[in-house]
């Protein structure tokens, strides 16, 4: 092997090196809010607690931001899709905040009007 390979080779394992010896910064895992306030059983009337599972848009929230486990994921997941079919929530949210509203109106372009061309 040639030197420069060699040195190369050495900078990658003192990386390596350096990545292990540095204490890895562990995330404390959300705590789930059926957990919080034992429930067990997620049912599709209560459209109050599966709101908490939907955002504003009308979607499931992921696991990783509320904190629920696979299997009570799975509950709120078959919860949320019966009270859509018995139309106890809805599947799309039409209406926004005005919040939402007022910055979609800023971030677009005016549109530039053609020039009227000069004979």
């Amino acid at each position: 092997m040639s030197e420069e390979l060699k040195a190369g080779l050495g900078a990658v394992q003192d990386k390596d090196a350096d990545a292990a010896a540095r204490p890895r910064k562990t995330r404390k895992r959300k705590i789930s809010y059926l957990t919080t306030n034992k429930i067990y059983v997620v049912d599709y009337k209560d459209t109050s607690l599966l709101r908490k599972f939907i955002n504003d848009r009308g979607k499931m929230v992921s696991s990783r931001q509320s904190g629920t486990t696979a299997k009570q994921q799975r509950q709120v997941a078959k919860a949320i899709k019966l009270a859509r079919e018995m139309a106890l929530l809805p599947f799309v949210v039409t209406e926004m905040n005005t919040e939402r509203r007022e910055r979609r109106n800023v971030e677009a372009p005016a549109p530039v009007a053609a020039a009227p061309v000069a004979e």
